[in-house]
């Protein structure tokens, strides 16, 4: 069993029968000792993301997680398919809202991992860090040069992201998939 100050980033529980995973926390410490925990928190099946406050007495039930590799196979009307590494024939799909804003950064092949709960396989977790092929990059244009200077990119997979002047197209780009921000350019 967890208690409200068990909430760090990362950590995995069951809130309403749902499971939910902390994005980020911070303790708030009221007058006399009274502490609490403000958080923004994950739900694993839908991925909505909620900022709840838990207080002192509050307890949560660890989940039961699983993690397996899977592939990206292809998205087809506003549906995802996957498939399993080490059981190819075993295919399952997801919706772009369970996904989240990560789906604009899938491409056939790809390697992720998928969880599992309950027997069920309810998300997919991307790596943190992907190389992605520059299919579009308007030449850079000099000027103001107080700041560093950026210009929309448009990869493989049809995601739109800012990246530094010398990106051109055909350029294979390191992107966050966290941050959703160019890294580097691999040589």
């Amino acid at each position: 069993m967890l208690s409200h100050t068990d909430l760090k980033k990362g950590v995995e529980f069951i809130l309403d029968k749902e499971p939910y995973e902390v994005l980020e926390f911070s303790f708030l410490v009221k007058g006399r000792g009274s502490s609490t925990v403000q958080a923004k928190i994950k739900n694993l099946i839908t991925g909505a993301i909620l900022s709840r406050t838990f207080h002192p007495g509050e307890g949560f039930e660890e989940t039961e997680i699983e993690k397996i590799k899977a592939k990206f196979l292809y998205s087809h009307r506003e549906r995802y398919f996957f498939s399993e590494i080490q059981n190819p024939s075993k295919r399952f799909d997801l919706s772009p809202k369970q996904i989240g804003a990560q789906a604009k950064f899938l491409k056939p092949n790809q390697i992720i991992e998928a969880i599992v709960f309950d027997g069920k396989i309810i998300n997919v977790i991307l790596p943190i860090k992907i190389q992605l092929r520059v299919t579009e990059a308007p030449p850079g244009l000099k000027g103001d040069r107080a700041q560093a200077g950026t210009k929309m990119a448009i990869l493989e997979t049809g995601a739109q992201i800012p990246v530094p002047l010398f990106v051109e197209q055909d350029d294979t780009i390191e992107i966050n998939t966290e941050t959703e921000e160019y890294v580097r350019r691999i040589e």
